[in-house]
């Protein structure tokens, strides 16, 4: 089984290796019957494939769930949550609850997004309400930035369509599938660039659903000054943000890496908008994360044998509305700095320890509460069974930005109910 192991790079294997040493484990990692299995996506596909039949043993764990993509493919993350958005709707839930244009008040959080080929006529009706409207087009199982272009024509849609050797809108199997998103034309800037959120999750289990939230994510600097000019539509050095891209402009830098911790963030914002400004903007990404694993739990296949970090990427705008644009299933531990690798093999450890307490051998039947001195660097983003317990999971009413005591939320004056704690 080993050797169905795949690392990316072997940047990533040396710090994985240094983990495993550390706890002893290098043994029972380079031999054939090894207990803890660090996989890219493609092999829990074969792991997890009927064909192969293979079956994990109780002291056996991966590092990704086996249909992980509900939740990482950019079209299916976006499907899970208009499908939880229409259940909570259908249950009379407050927080399905929408304004007087129909738009959804605490569930608006992901832009305004179709699927083509197959939404195509739908977009088309969304794009004329607003002709001057800018759009993304994200090919759905790719990363890095790749195949990613803006528009603001219907005619270079089609365009794309005839690249893509079809000129047709009706068959899906003959090209590869899209997504197309409004474009967030109004991030928020620092000085004058565009800039995102990359920030760490680490889930146990689904049902009950145990999240934690990595205290050490980084926000990614584009190189170029942003402008919303249709004349540099094509130009990804303004426009994307992926370190993948970045790193080939002329302006990067390769001391910093074009990054800033999420701390350096806080502070900057609490400087320049105020502390309670910046809680609440915090408290509202918080709160868009849980909603999003939410969204996808019931469609998780919830194996025992299986955790998994994602990396969120998030936006912020300049009303300070974060939104969330994608999840990684495997966010990159290449470093790219000193401090990059510092930070990685750091999240490395924090997250082996909570999924193997103590650098013990891995038994899956164990209830993945690990004590609270184990968890380093990640904190309790949300635990279910403890929210039910204490009676306070009533699907979250509390709403983004209200106090809901997740790592500390401050409490504020509101008409509106809230809860006392996410834990």
């Amino acid at each position: 089984m080993a050797g169905k192991v795949k690392w990316v790079t072997d940047i990533e294997k040396s710090v994985l290796i240094n983990n495993f040493e550390k706890r002893g484990w290098i043994q029972v990692a380079e031999n054939e019957d090894w207990n803890f299995y660090w996989m890219s996506v493609q092999t829990i596909r074969n792991v997890f494939s009927v064909e192969t039949g293979y079956r994990l043993s109780d002291d056996q764990i991966v590092n990704h769930f086996p249909n992980h993509y509900e939740l990482t493919r950019k079209d299916l993350m976006v499907k899970n949550i208009k499908r939880y958005r229409k259940e909570l709707e259908k249950e009379g839930s407050p927080l399905a609850e929408k304004d007087e244009n129909g738009k959804y008040i605490y569930l608006d959080f992901v832009p305004v997004t179709f699927m083509l080929p197959a939404d195509y006529n739908l977009f088309v009706e969304e794009f004329r309400k607003n002709p001057s409207s800018t759009w993304i087009m994200k090919p759905c199982g790719k990363a890095q930035g790749k195949g990613i272009f803006l528009i603001n024509k219907l005619s270079q849609i089609k365009k794309w369509s005839r690249d893509s050797k079809t000129s047709s809108f009706v068959s899906q199997s003959s090209k590869e599938a899209y997504v197309i998103s409004l474009y967030i034309n109004n991030p928020l800037l620092i000085g004058g660039k565009k800039f995102d959120l990359r920030l760490y999750v680490l889930v146990s289990t689904y049902r009950p659903l145990r999240c934690y939230m990595y205290k050490l994510g980084f926000c990614r600097f584009c190189t170029v000054k942003y402008t919303p000019s249709t004349s540099e539509l094509d130009n990804m050095f303004v426009h994307l943000t992926n370190v993948a891209i970045q790193k080939h402009g002329d302006d990067y830098n390769h001391i910093h890496g074009g990054k800033w911790t999420v701390s350096n963030l806080r502070l900057y914002l609490e400087s320049t908008r105020g502390k309670e400004v910046t809680n609440k903007l915090f408290d509202e990404i918080h709160w868009i994360i849980v909603q999003s694993l939410k969204a996808v739990a019931p469609v998780m296949n919830n194996d025992k044998h299986c955790f998994e970090c994602y990396g969120y990427d998030i936006i912020i705008d300049d009303k300070l509305k974060p939104w969330l644009i994608e999840v990684n299933a495997s966010p990159s531990l290449t470093s790219s700095t000193a401090n990059d690798r510092i930070l990685k093999y750091n999240l490395i450890n924090d997250t082996l320890n909570i999924a193997v307490p103590n650098g013990e051998i891995p038994d899956c039947k164990w209830n993945k509460s690990p004590p609270k001195e184990v968890l380093g660097n990640y904190e309790v983003l949300y635990d279910e069974e403890m929210a039910q317990s204490d009676g306070t999971d009533r699907d979250l009413r509390g709403r983004p930005g209200q106090p809901t005591g997740v790592k500390g939320s401050r409490a504020r004056d509101s008409g509106k109910p809230v809860l006392t704690t996410w834990k």
